[in-house]
């Protein structure tokens, strides 16, 4: 049985990822890449799907034990479980160096004190658990092959074959060293070249204590953010720039409900908020490949521009449902592929713009072709804006004039305006001015409700929506603004959790509501962290740091968050780790450290 979300761990090769739960167990892994066919995907079903665990042997039928300590190995994504048992004491590194050749999943078993029996226990399924491989010997390597893929093991201890699973039992004193990994090649090429574990590990260390040297953020918040550019760094794909949201699917955002969503592609809002975060920590080549990403993903069609790619800029993310996985304790369906890649988003056209305004104001170096996309963009936008569309929350429901959408055209228009203004783009200033006075005094007359002194969802709606917290933040109105005041205070009022954290918007449980969907979800980190960074841009610092710092206390023990917090089951919920959490964390942080609004 598949772990707490919380449980897991991430490590990954910025190629791919594998969650590691406190057992030992490998319950999700995609070779090669994040959008790959999952080798294991025990995570989503049973241990018949596959799975990889590795920790002291226990009697036949009882449950393996978690680890007593774990932890990154100083800033790394190397992962050090420690098991305390009646005989001594054993450490397993789990860790995939970052790759020049063939993927590698390492783990290192080392003896630390006393005699300490342990086990691996291996069941590779392909095909997300479908497929059970032709598993055989080559030499002194065991391979596992099927159709156009194979993925050999390498260990330092004798295997056996039982039921579909390789085992290795071995014993470890201390100073002992075994090692296993596993690499992935495609079936009909070479074997791969024999793995060197302890030259990898080596390298792994001395990549990410150079990638963390360059962080230029230094202040009392260092542990948090440092993490999380490290989360942010692990989902990026690195032969393109390509940013995934998080490299799982499926988690439920509500524990055996059907809100379970494909993350293991590239939404242009969220990638758009990672190179903004990049870049105000001081990693500027993250933000050149994603910008290089981004315009090869849109050329030849930036009109039609597609809310989420595939990692090397893919279009056609069709959905389908894996009906043979029951899903994350029982929350199906389990779906592959993402059907809001056709949705009209209005707002990522903002969201676009912004980052690449950012990196134009932070000196990255200049790109004809960056600011003739711009230039393209709004030029659709001055047509369109004014449509209906599903908004940021990808509503599977009829569109809506949604207020936060109309906001972040109001933002494409106007950083668009000072790059002209700047001298570095040509377009037609004053008649851009104008579109852009016309979106505001339209969001202003239509999405604001002066009986409740707060704006709203969309256009004539009642309810509220957490995305109108970024109104302030775009700039759209100052802080001071009492309608900015007011919404925040509606937001306080009517979608936070009784620990204060926020929902996205009302949910009408058993019925379909305005995303088109049943059920109900957990409260989202993202909108959290934007609700404190209001609170400290209205003066309420205090309060802001207080929420900030409740909200670090949801990460897991290993500094990792998933997508929503479920206040009524304590528990992480949704796709893990998510990077759409991880970029408000560091922005949060780095305005609170501005302001002085922090302990100690």
């Amino acid at each position: 049985m598949a772990g707490r979300i919380e449980d897991y761990a991430l490590i990954g090769d910025m190629q791919t990822a594998a969650l590691v739960c406190r057992d030992g167990s490998v319950d999700w892994l995609c070779l090669p890449r994040f959008d790959s066919h999952a080798v294991f995907a025990g995570l989503l079903g049973t241990e018949e799907h596959g799975f990889w665990r590795v920790g002291p042997a226990v009697p036949n039928g009882a449950a393996p034990a978690p680890a007593d300590r774990r932890r990154y190995r100083g800033d790394s994504l190397i992962l050090e479980s420690e098991w305390d048992t009646p005989r001594g004491t054993v450490r397993v590194t789990d860790f995939m160096p970052p790759r020049d050749g063939a993927p590698q999943l390492i783990r290192i078993v080392e003896g630390v004190s006393g005699r300490v029996q342990m086990r691996s226990a291996l069941r590779m399924r392909f095909s997300y658990g479908r497929v059970v491989p032709w598993v055989h010997k080559v030499g002194d390597r065991t391979v596992a092959v099927a159709g156009p893929d194979s993925v050999w093991l390498d260990m330092d201890a004798e295997t056996h074959g039982k039921d579909l699973t390789t085992y290795s039992d071995f014993t470890v004193t201390p100073g002992d060293r075994v090692t296993f990994t596993i690499s992935w090649q495609p079936s009909h090429k070479e074997p791969p070249a024999l793995p060197d574990p302890e030259g990898s590990l080596e390298a792994t260390v001395d990549f990410w204590r150079e990638w963390v040297d360059h962080c230029t953020y230094h202040g009392p918040y260092r542990e948090a953010v440092v993490r999380s550019l490290i989360t942010l760094k692990a989902l990026t794909y690195a032969p393109t720039g390509g940013i995934v949201a998080a490299p799982t699917t499926s988690l439920p955002e509500e524990i055996g409900g059907v809100r379970n969503w494909d993350y293991r592609y590239t939404w242009l809002r969220d990638a758009a908020i990672t190179l903004s975060s990049m870049l105000r920590t001081g990693y500027r080549e993250e933000a050149r490949a994603w910008r290089d990403w981004l315009l090869r993903a849109v050329a030849g069609d930036p009109e039609n521009l597609q809310i989420m790619y595939g990692i090397a800029g893919e279009r056609e993310l069709g959905e389908a449902e894996l009906d043979w996985l029951p899903g994350y304790e029982n929350s199906g369906p389990v779906r592959v592929g993402n059907g809001a890649a056709n949705q009209l988003q209005l707002d990522v056209y903002g969201e676009v713009t912004e980052a690449l305004h950012l990196a134009h104001m932070t000196g990255l170096s200049r790109n004809d072709y960056a600011s003739l996309l711009q230039l393209k963009l709004i030029r659709y936008l001055e047509t369109h804006w004014n449509q209906p569309d599903e908004g940021i929350w990808e509503v599977r429901g009829p569109r809506r004039h949604f207020v936060h959408s109309k906001v972040m055209a109001w933002v494409a228009v106007d950083r668009t305006i000072k790059l002209i203004e700047s001298g570095d783009a040509d377009g037609p200033l004053e008649r851009w001015r104008e579109l852009r006075d016309d979106i505001h005094r339209d969001v202003c007359e239509k999405g604001y409700d002066k009986e409740r002194n707060t704006f709203t969802q969309s256009y004539g709606s009642k309810e509220l929506d957490a995305s109108l917290l970024l109104i302030p933040q775009m700039g759209f109105l100052p802080p001071d603004d009492k309608r900015v005041i007011g919404t925040i205070e509606a937001i306080q009022r009517e979608l936070s959790t009784e620990d204060g954290f926020v929902l996205r918007y009302p949910t009408a449980g058993e019925e379909a509501g305005v995303d088109g969907l049943e059920g109900d979800e957990g409260a989202f980190l993202a909108c959290s962290f934007w609700l404190a960074d209001d609170l400290a841009m209205i003066g309420r610092v205090d309060e802001a740091r207080k929420l900030f710092e409740r909200l670090l206390a949801l990460r897991n023990d290993l500094g990792l968050l998933a997508e929503e917090w479920d206040p009524r089951l304590q528990r992480q919920v949704g796709n893990f780790p998510q990077a759409f959490s991880h970029v408000p964390l560091i922005d949060t942080a780095l305005r609170l450290t501005a302001s002085g609004a922090y302990g100690g």
